[in-house]
């Protein structure tokens, strides 16, 4: 359709954009700082995100074709808005717009001012505004997508034939590039030669670095997103991080954003491809068979134990395994909700598994998003060593009951039988002894430690935000450090002890309906902490809306509530409509109050909502 035909208008709620406000500042505009009147006359989306959270990852890479496709017409900003005390540093915040590719502006919200002026509740969160300044949807979760496309389609018609689109470049000024060996790096691994291979996550390629860490013998990848197998430079990956050696040399590569497992083989040069399809798997699909034929969820860090490779699913928050001997994939822990529960492995929760280390009898998990250290025994049940929950956080040393992480990305066996955790966002290198059962911290000072290797009496972190690989001395002793505890800040929503109506909105996109060709299309699971909390409502089921009780003797806790829903577009004629997924996990932190409110509403997916 031309600039000049005329577009059906669709009629909309219409509510004004609040201004965007941020402490920390605007990254990649260059200095600039920018306000909703510059973006006049083209589609804004907002993309409320942080770092730590995979789900946000997910949508920074659904939002790279739409924003390519309209680049003169739509402009997307990233609103950062932090969980962890560490997401709240600025130079954090750069550094993670660094690493995962984000080309388009940043705002720094430290203090969720502007997730408060929108009334979010949840990571992530995208909120469109059309041209003249209105807000028009919002939509909570990933796998959105395909409905924004078809929005911001209409809404380029629309105002184009008001004469109220504007076109033109935005606002986004790329950073300089800069000349380090390694770019964040992933995670590492000590080759039979004495040398390492480096998950160079940033430049998307494997590493081969020489026994001093530093010295490059050889770039694997063409060094562009892509999916390709082939030799050194025709390979490619996407974000690739966990690294495992098989038995015959060749090295298991966790490609993460590929949703893929890749095989690297050192004597050749040559990488091909063991699981997956470069397709996310999303609820409902199959989750065992034929490696290449089941898709699979950002795969973070992989190990060999107990004849399979095992895999740390952080996009789902599960366990997978594949089993060479047959080329299957199969789930082996984690019910895909998010949170902290031990027992059998089909019941357990984890929240984003992001680090793996074998041992005979037991295989560690760092769990990042539950800031825990957690462990599967040989008969597959699971267990926490250190941690509590998703909202308790801190560097606190002592009985591992009592003892705080903050978001590890990875673990490392000891020889005395204890772990090296990678305190990711606490900048620190823990240990955790199962002998004793206590918590020390090994060395500080590091920056985003994401991995670590044993070589002989040393001990080699990957340093991920300074880019480089640091050998240390295994220390005998431990560091002092004082203790802090932290607890995720967002205000407590007030609402009244008793009844309380839940209501997840979700109102199927334009040109779609509900898909019930097989059943109920949607689901809610809610459960509390503590869970003395609810007195009546948890649980699973297929209503959106539920009542819940709960309880006037607990004054306050958070509610998680899960959300799933699937539609398909509404096109008699077509015979095999698409069909998308959305979904949604939140924690919203409550406070019991006589004045509060007796309803909840969630917005999964809606107008003006």
């Amino acid at each position: 359709m031309s600039e000049s035909s005329p577009a059906p208008t669709t009629r909309r709620a219409r509510v004004r954009a609040p201004e965007l406000i941020g402490k920390g500042g605007w990254i990649n505009t260059g200095g600039k700082h920018l306000k909703l009147a510059d973006f006049r006359g083209r589609t804004l989306i907002l993309d409320f995100w942080t770092f730590c959270c995979v789900n946000c990852l997910h949508v920074l890479d659904e939002l790279r074709e739409l924003e390519e496709e309209h680049r003169d017409t739509v402009v997307i900003i990233g609103v950062h808005s932090p969980k962890f005390v560490h997401e709240a540093e600025h130079q954090a915040v750069v550094d993670a717009v660094e690493r995962y590719g984000v080309e388009h502006p940043v705002l720094d919200d430290p203090e969720l001012a502007t997730w408060k002026q929108y009334a979010v509740r949840a990571w992530p969160t995208l909120v469109v505004i059309d041209p003249e300044g209105y807000v028009v949807a919002q939509h909570a979760g990933e796998g959105h997508a395909h409905a924004l496309g078809k929005l911001v389609a209409e809404l380029e018609a629309e105002h184009a034939a008001k004469g109220t689109l504007r076109r033109g470049d935005g606002p986004y000024v790329a950073p300089e590039p800069q000349p380090t060996t390694l770019r964040f790096p992933g995670k590492a691994l000590l080759l039979p030669s004495g040398g390492f291979l480096v998950s160079d996550t940033t430049r998307h390629q494997l590493v081969e670095l020489a026994a001093d860490g530093e010295s490059v013998v050889r770039r694997i990848g063409s060094g562009a997103r892509g999916f390709a197998d082939g030799g050194p430079e025709e390979a490619a990956f996407n974000e690739p991080q966990g690294l495992a050696l098989l038995d015959d040399g060749a090295v298991v590569v966790a490609d993460t954003v590929n949703h893929a497992l890749r095989r690297f083989d050192p004597a050749t040069g040559l990488t091909t491809t063991l699981a997956g399809t470069g397709r996310q798997w999303m609820q409902g699909e199959a989750a065992s068979g034929p490696a290449r034929e089941v898709n699979l969820s950002s795969p973070w860090d992989v190990a060999w134990w107990r004849g399979r490779v095992w895999i740390a699913m952080a996009g789902v928050h599960q366990l997978w395994a594949y089993d060479p001997a047959d080329a299957t994939v199969s789930v082996t822990a984690g019910t895909t909700n998010e949170g902290l529960v031990d027992g059998p492995g089909a019941e357990a929760w984890f929240a984003q598994p992001s680090g793996l280390a074998a041992t005979p009898e037991r295989l560690w998990v760092a769990d990042s998003e539950t800031s825990a250290l957690r462990w599967v025994d040989p008969d597959g049940h699971v267990r926490t060593a250190v941690g509590t929950g998703l909202f308790d956080f801190g560097h606190r040393d002592g009985a591992a009951g009592q003892a705080l992480l903050q978001h590890p990305l990875g673990v490392t066996a000891l020889p005395d039988g204890s772990v090296a955790v990678s305190d990711t966002y606490n900048h620190a290198l823990r240990r955790y002894d199962p002998a004793s059962g206590e918590v020390t911290t090994l060395a500080t000072d590091l920056r985003e430690p994401s991995d670590a290797v044993l070589v002989g009496e040393d001990i080699v972190v990957v340093e991920s935000a300074r880019h480089r690989l640091t050998r240390l001395r295994l220390p005998q002793e431990a560091v002092r450090v004082e203790a802090v505890a932290h607890r995720t800040r967002r205000a407590a929503t007030e609402v009244a002890p008793g009844a309380l109506r839940l209501d997840v909105i979700f109102q199927a996109p334009a040109g779609q309906k509900l898909d019930t060709r097989y059943g109920p299309s949607t689901r809610l699971l809610v459960s509390a902490t503590p869970p003395e909390l609810l007195l009546a409502g948890e649980g699973a089921g297929t209503d959106l809306s539920r009542p819940l009780e709960l309880n006037p003797a607990v004054p306050e806790g958070v509610l998680h509530v899960s959300a799933m829903a699937a539609s398909c577009d509404d096109d008699p004629a077509n015979e095999y409509p698409a069909c998308h997924v959305h979904q949604q996990d939140w924690g919203v932190p409550v406070r019991l109050s006589d004045a509060g409110a007796d309803r909840l509403p969630l917005v999964l997916a809606g107008l003006d909502a």
